[in-house]
């Protein structure tokens, strides 16, 4: 009898065991359920394309009557429009980003003279191998719209460049790189186009007695852009390309802009801009260009 007895509480016991395991593996694999629902709601949360789009007004303008100590009435405007697309979709990233700039000024009776033309357009794909460094694909273009001219002492231009003459093409492969959240760079090769027409200056060869209107070069492609939000209304983007020409590595084509941007409010910014261009396919000496300005900025996207 005593050892029935002890057989059922033998049984009891191992059945609430096994009830007691049981209900923990229903808990387990219901939290374990949840997780997968909650990481494939943020991974549909994060991918897809999103968009953003700024644009931006300048406006300065002087203007003197019966100003004893002198000057020149002045005005000038330059407007900007910038934005970025991007498409995470597990290991791809795609970025397609563009930025358009124009701006004239008039200074007294000499009509207006252009001060800011840009077109420049790039699609960057990567492809994220869960490390520091990944493969990627880009295109970039880089134009402008409107007939650039350089001016005299005596105030006669003479037209150097249009909308399309030159152009800029370069495709390129290689490396990206993210060493910190602010800074991206990429290492490849790259295939670089230059295209003319009336202003065969960009693309002709000095070596050579025909008149080339376009020049294509392979080389090594350098690009390192820099996003660094240094304090809560201030922002500082940088971006170096350098372009070595296979045939001439010593002859680097080094193109740097930078800026740093300001929000007074939501619709009010200032920044400060400079860029440096060295090509000596174009001009022995390193262009400078250099800008200050305040005026009303709107988020379109």
């Amino acid at each position: 009898m005593r050892l029935i007895i002890a057989g059922l509480l033998i049984m009891c016991v191992s059945l609430a065991l096994t009830q007691e395991k049981t209900q923990d593996q229903k808990d387990a694999e219901k939290r374990a359920e949840e997780a997968a629902q909650k990481s494939a709601a943020d991974s549909a949360a994060n991918s897809g394309w999103g968009h953003t789009l700024i644009a931006s007004l300048n406006l300065s303008q002087v203007s003197f009557q019966d100003w004893a100590q002198g000057g020149t009435n002045s005005l000038s405007y330059v407007t900007r429009l910038r934005g970025e697309s991007t498409d995470k979709a597990g290991e791809i990233l795609w970025i397609n980003s563009y930025k358009f700039a124009f701006g004239q000024t008039r200074l007294g009776g000499e009509g207006l003279r252009k001060t800011d033309d840009e077109i420049h357009a790039e699609a960057l794909l990567i492809y994220k191998m869960g490390m520091y460094i990944n493969p990627y694909v880009a295109a970039t273009f880089r134009s402008q719209f409107a007939k650039g001219y350089v001016y005299d002492d005596t105030g006669h231009g003479t037209a150097t460049s249009k909308f399309f003459d030159p152009a800029y093409l370069t495709q390129s492969v290689g490396m990206a790189y993210k060493p910190v959240e602010e800074v991206t760079t990429r290492l490849g090769v790259a295939l670089r186009e230059i295209l003319t027409s009336e202003f065969p200056l960009y693309a002709d060869d000095p070596a050579t007695l025909e008149l080339e209107t376009t020049k294509i070069e392979g080389g090594f492609e350098s690009v390192t852009d820099v996003r660094w939000e240094f304090a809560e209304n201030m922002l500082f983007t940088s971006r170096l390309e350098l372009f070595a020409p296979f045939k001439t590595l010593d002859r680097i084509i080094v193109r740097s802009d930078n800026i740093i941007a300001a929000k007074v409010n939501d619709y009010i910014a200032t920044s400060l801009s400079l860029q440096l261009l060295n090509d000596v396919n174009v001009s022995p000496r390193t262009q400078v260009k250099e800008m200050i300005s305040l005026g009303i900025t709107y988020t379109l996207l």
